[in-house]
């Protein structure tokens, strides 16, 4: 779990819940559908286009409008930019394992739920050269049941880890190749885009850059 800077809301939405007055207010329910792709497209632009739980690639037909903290309850503002996320999945296809958005659904526990607007979200994980995710720490609740509760472990997960961690043990790499290779890779390319699995990148191989004074 990548730690997300939230920016401001897009001027967009901001201007279409100011239109609301004593006749008509702004709801998520709804939103246009142009003023909802603008927002994902904020949400996909700030996340580095990774998944803001599992980090997979976000694409906008693979993809949907997270809440962190659930819209069901009655204190959540739906509108409010600052809970909004960009999860992986959209129309699941038959047979497709659910994981990280629409695993969770509406569960929701402060204490339980490790947050990727935490600043050191990062931390709580580890990782295993095979693409397993684990609690870094033995005993972090939070850290296991937020694991369980999104399917981050599960095996369609650890194999995309796995896959993404094979470039990085070629053998026809030296260390200087390496450390290039690592420091491009936890960099945001010309798009803006991060690798994908940013952090068991970082987990396996950031070392490399930090014996460089890089990171």
């Amino acid at each position: 779990m990548k730690h997300i800077h939230k920016g401001a809301a897009p001027d967009r939405l901001k201007r279409w819940i100011a239109l609301g007055d004593e006749n008509w207010q702004a709801e998520y329910s709804n939103m246009p559908q142009g003023i909802k792709k603008t927002v994902k497209e904020a949400l996909m632009a700030e996340q580095g286009w990774l998944c803001c739980y599992c980090e997979r690639r976000l694409t906008d037909e693979d993809s949907h409008i997270e809440h962190f903290r659930p819209q069901s309850n009655p204190d959540v503002d739906p509108l409010d930019f600052s809970n909004m996320l960009c999860s992986c999945q959209n129309q699941l296809k038959t047979g497709e394992p659910r994981h990280c958005g629409h695993l969770k659904k509406d569960w929701f526990d402060p204490f339980l739920l490790v947050s990727p607007l935490q600043a050191n979200c990062e931390c709580q994980f580890a990782f295993s050269g095979i693409g397993e995710i684990m609690p870094a720490a033995n005993g972090d609740r939070a850290a296991d049941e937020t694991i369980a509760r999104l399917g981050l472990n599960i095996r369609k997960l650890q194999a995309l880890r796995n896959k993404a961690i094979e470039p990085f043990l070629d053998d026809f790499l030296n260390t200087e190749d390496l450390r290039k290779f690592v420091e491009g890779y936890l960099d945001r390319d010309a798009s803006g885009q991060f690798g994908q699995f940013h952090t068991t990148i970082r987990y396996l191989f950031g070392n490399i850059l930090t014996n460089n004074n890089l990171l």
